[in-house]
């Protein structure tokens, strides 16, 4: 078990890179406490699988350390880095059985056979394998050989951390939410650092106490799912987090008000000294956005109404600009015509992406 440390971590896979846009992997300085889930989340191609396989030892990075508690282990292969590594698609030997599969790591390090016998039988429960335990692993689904890959990571209790590398993307869709709330139910159990990277949000927000947010090689956020949902610090976090995910317009802002075209928002901030020349935009969560009947907020035109099953969702143009909103239960609309109505504590000011935090009302940010 071990606190991890990225320190001022970056990496190219250009021989000499020159500028930001040579790197792969922007600048990191970041830890992972000992015993915390953590979250790698981003769509395709944002950095998260060359940050996992660089703390693997599977990749050098360009420039920076990595540290296991204080031990500097930048230059150390992988298996003296004492990690264990879960990949995307089942790694399993066909012609053992599921419990010769799981016992194999453990029986690698000697680790005596009363001691390995109720280890595989305690992790085999915990992932619904009891009753294949001696079957062989040729004849069982993608799935389950998965699962079996699961539990050849999670079974050894004297690991540094245990890396997933989108585990669940070959288990059957039902099967999902049953696996990330078995593997939160381990990690409680173990207090083993497990670091879990994943391009659905669900999937991060269900098994992480903290996520770090990846865009473009670089960390644009790191907090729990609360944080993420409620206060993003880029708006790329807005539109990745949630679903919908965040409207973004852009705005002008004048004292304690933002204007979409002539749409007046109330502000609970305001923003002196807001930087010139830069793009300046609003950020509303559709949760926190409701369409209204004509005449009872900002002017919107309705283009369609979607029912989500646990909502129902509007999408709307407000000055030519198409955004989200929530539908009351029981608000009808007849036609295109209606309003929009916002919660002004849930709105939040960015200059180019980047969260601007303002100043509260009431301590002379007042204008």
């Amino acid at each position: 078990m071990a606190r991890i440390t990225l320190d001022h971590l970056a990496h190219a896979y250009k021989p000499n890179p020159e500028g930001a846009g040579d790197y792969a992997l922007k600048e990191i300085n970041h830890v992972w406490s000992q015993g915390g889930a953590y979250a790698l989340l981003g769509p395709s191609g944002c950095g998260k699988t060359t940050l996992l396989n660089i703390i693997s030892g599977l990749v050098r990075p360009t420039r920076g350390r990595i540290l296991f508690d204080d031990r500097d282990v930048t230059d150390l292969p992988t298996e003296a880095r004492n990690i264990a590594q879960v990949f995307q698609f089942p790694v399993v030997y066909d012609t053992m059985t599921v419990r010769e599969n799981l016992a194999f790591p453990l029986k690698n390090r000697g680790v005596p056979q009363d001691r390995t016998i109720a280890r595989v039988e305690e992790i085999a429960r915990l992932l619904d394998l009891a009753r294949v335990l001696d079957r062989k692993a040729s004849n069982l689904t993608a799935d389950m050989k998965q699962k079996i890959s699961l539990g050849r990571g999670l079974v050894r209790s004297d690991v540094a951390a245990i890396l997933f590398d989108e585990p669940l993307t070959v288990i059957d869709p039902h099967l999902k939410w049953q696996l990330r709330s078995t593997l939160k139910e381990i990690h409680r159990a173990l207090d083993i650092t497990m670091i879990y990277v994943t391009h659905d949000q669900t999937e991060a927000l269900t098994f992480a106490d903290k996520v770090v947010v990846m865009h473009d090689g670089a960390v644009v956020q790191t907090g729990t799912p609360d944080e993420l949902f409620e206060r993003p610090a880029h708006t790329f976090v807005g539109h990745f987090i949630g679903s919908p995910g965040m409207n973004v317009l852009p705005c002008r802002v004048e004292g304690a008000a933002a204007y979409v075209g002539e749409g007046r928002i109330e502000l609970t901030r305001v923003y002196p000294g807001l930087p010139e020349g830069r793009r300046i935009e609003l950020g509303i969560r559709p949760e926190f956005a409701w369409l209204r009947s004509r005449g009872q907020g900002l002017p919107v035109r309705v283009r369609r109404i979607d029912d989500i099953g646990r909502a129902r969702i509007a999408r709307v143009e407000m000055d030519g600009k198409p955004l989200a909103a929530s539908v009351p239960d029981a608000l009808v609309i007849d036609g295109e015509e209606a309003a929009l109505s916002v919660d002004p504590s849930h709105v939040h000011i960015y200059a180019d992406g980047h969260l601007i935090p303002g100043e509260p009302l009431g301590r002379g940010g007042r204008p």
